[in-house]
């Protein structure tokens, strides 16, 4: 039987993820802690398939101050009750946590869970882990980050690197560095599609293998907002 070719994937700009969220929120009713939680599981499962080789397994989660760091502090919950050894690692004074990422971290505070003191990228030895989730930073990310120390560090640590939604430091728009330094992912899972920015050649160095992860945003809505339509 002959094959048609396939599809190309959705993909989906920085602004189109925002309306995204936006729309899921304000159309559809979706609260943002069910869509981050959506999410973490999503980014758990990743996880959890790449530490199947691992009897008792330790991960170490970078945790930024936004959404993405939200969203590392709920998979360090749910990989935690998976039975994973989980240390956090908050590049952020935890008081600046706002909204759903506030709501994770109060959540992780509650159950005790190990944060790595002192709360230094010097902390991350090499061999100490057997896997680091990157969720420092997100797709708001636009600019150069100012501090660079967490991605160096993830990046010297020759430990496989779990990124939640693209790496740390890379312009989903453009699929290039933002500035001088990027987290080289192992593996990224990002969230409701791709974004354009990976269709660059050159991101693959940064982002590894991709898997899309569905937080529960309507078909119907993904599509409509790829398209550009305003409704």
């Amino acid at each position: 039987m002959t094959r048609g070719p396939r599809p190309s994937p959705t993909r989906l700009t920085r602004a189109q993820v925002r309306e995204v969220d936006r729309r899921c929120i304000e159309l559809y009713h979706l609260p943002g802690i069910v869509l981050m939680e959506n999410a973490a599981r999503a980014a758990t499962d990743v996880a959890l398939t790449m530490l199947h080789n691992h009897d008792r397994p330790t991960v170490l989660i970078v945790c930024g101050g936004g959404n993405n760091g939200g969203d590392g502090l709920a998979v360090a919950r749910h990989l935690h009750n998976r039975g994973v050894e989980v240390h956090l690692a908050l590049a952020v004074d935890p008081a600046t946590y706002r909204g759903d990422a506030l709501i994770n971290w109060q959540v992780a505070e509650a159950m005790k869970l190990p944060t790595l003191t002192p709360n230094d990228p010097r902390a991350i030895q090499p061999g100490r882990f057997d896997l680091i989730v990157d969720a420092l930073f997100g797709t708001g990310l636009s600019s150069p980050p100012r501090e660079t120390t967490w991605i160096d560090a993830m990046n010297r640590a020759a430990t496989p690197i779990l990124s939640i939604d693209l790496p740390s430091g890379l312009d989903c728009d453009t699929g290039a560095p933002l500035g001088p330094a990027c987290v080289r992912a192992t593996h990224t899972v990002t969230f409701v599609a791709e974004k354009v920015g990976f269709a660059n050649p050159s991101a693959r160095h940064y982002l590894g293998d991709v898997t899309v992860g569905d937080i529960g945003a309507p078909r119907e809505l993904i599509e409509a907002i790829a398209a550009g339509s305003p409704a």
